[in-house]
């Protein structure tokens, strides 16, 4: 909106400047004559006046259209900026989404710890009580389901927080969460950096660069139209007199005008148009160079985006298959504790390897998902 004004503005700097005046004024008391007498004040105590003014720029080397030129390439600037801002607060809102999935993935793996712990324990005091086990392990079961309360506890908690910052990012005044059916896997057929390679120009980021050099370059000749003169035209007409009316009345009220015309042309101003030139022309390289590095940013971005989310999807089907022959593992080992051919030891290692693969699968799922959006 603001952009959009500076244009308005730039195009008005070619309509004529206006004021209008009015005035009373009013005397009274005593003066000195040239004799140095001591005479009351005998003219009209009251007078009114009023004026017109107005002033026009003719000529000032071009500077106003590259001003209107700079104000339009802000403009676009801007809708690309603010395009970018779309984008930029759709990609939080996904991702925030995503962790709340991801918290659901973890409440529920907490559950599957907390199953897995109690069932660990029966076995343990069965064991114990029969006398082919110590209280060695039954008491590491016990320390073993308390941390997977914690957990449970630590899912339920980042789920809430998930929650509340997700209502805050859509603005809801009621809480908003994910549906639970979008914590499924849904593949989909990754495109080619060929295919998407002509989206790179088009993105938000080289847009508002591209615009943005526009505008630089549009400032670097508006710097340089200091060093060519300029033609000022100004016109003037006031009124003074007796006429409380301000002239409409009967009473006396004498007006004048006066039209001028003047070229200004400095000659030195202390490096000031230097100055603001070679600025204007620094302005210029920095556009360029920003313009360039968005475009390598851009492809860059293409290329980590495509990459991840095709490692991403690569690391699901191999965190499920890990999760899957991790589970199998945990059951054959939690029978032959049960039937005294292992240790616990074993048993608590091939359940801390399915609660770091039940992780990384969330993990994986997550940056699979945020790499898609």
């Amino acid at each position: 909106r603001t952009s959009n004004a500076a244009v308005k503005q730039s195009y008005a700097a070619f309509l004529p400047t206006m004021s209008v005046s009015a005035g009373r004024q009013s005397q009274q008391g005593d003066r000195f004559d040239t004799q140095g007498n001591l005479v009351p004040f005998t003219g009209n105590p009251t007078n009114y006046s009023t004026g017109f003014s107005s002033s026009l720029q003719l000529f000032d080397g071009g500077r106003r259209f590259f001003d209107v030129k700079r104000s339009k390439a802000d403009v676009d600037a801007a809708e690309a900026g603010e395009t970018a801002s779309l984008f930029n607060v759709a990609l939080q809102v996904k991702q925030q989404y995503y962790n709340i999935l991801a918290a659901r993935e973890s409440q529920s793996a907490a559950q599957a710890q907390i199953d897995q712990a109690q069932q660990q324990l029966r076995a343990s005091s069965i064991r114990l009580r029969e006398g082919a086990a110590i209280v060695s392990d039954s008491l590491r079961s016990v320390v073993q389901l308390g941390n997977a309360r914690l957990a449970m506890l630590s899912a339920q908690n980042n789920l809430q927080l998930a929650n509340a910052t997700l209502t805050r990012l859509v603005a809801s005044p009621k809480p908003v969460t994910a549906t639970a059916s979008d914590t499924l896997d849904q593949k989909v057929v990754i495109p080619s950096i060929t295919e998407l390679e002509p989206l790179v120009d088009k993105a938000p980021a080289i847009q508002q660069a591209d615009a943005q050099l526009s505008s630089a370059h549009a400032s670097l000749r508006s710097a340089k139209t200091a060093f060519l003169p300029t033609v000022n035209m100004n016109f003037n007409r006031s009124g003074s007199g007796i006429d409380p009316e301000f002239g409409i009345g009967d009473k006396r009220y004498a007006y004048n005008q006066n039209l001028s015309f003047g070229l200004s042309f400095p000659l030195f101003n202390g490096l000031n148009r230097e100055v603001t030139v070679a600025r204007a022309i620094v302005a210029e390289d920095v556009a360029e160079a920003e313009l360039r590095d968005a475009k390598f940013l851009a492809h860059q971005t293409l290329v980590q985006s495509l990459g991840q989310m095709t490692t991403a999807q690569e690391q699901v089907s191999i965190q499920l298959i890990t999760v899957a022959a991790a589970t199998e593992d945990v059951r054959v080992q939690q029978r032959r504790y049960e039937l005294g051919a292992t240790t616990l030891l074993d048993l608590l290692t091939s359940q801390t390897a399915l609660d770091a693969a039940r992780t990384a699968l969330i993990r994986a799922r997550f940056d699979y998902r945020v790499a898609k959006a």
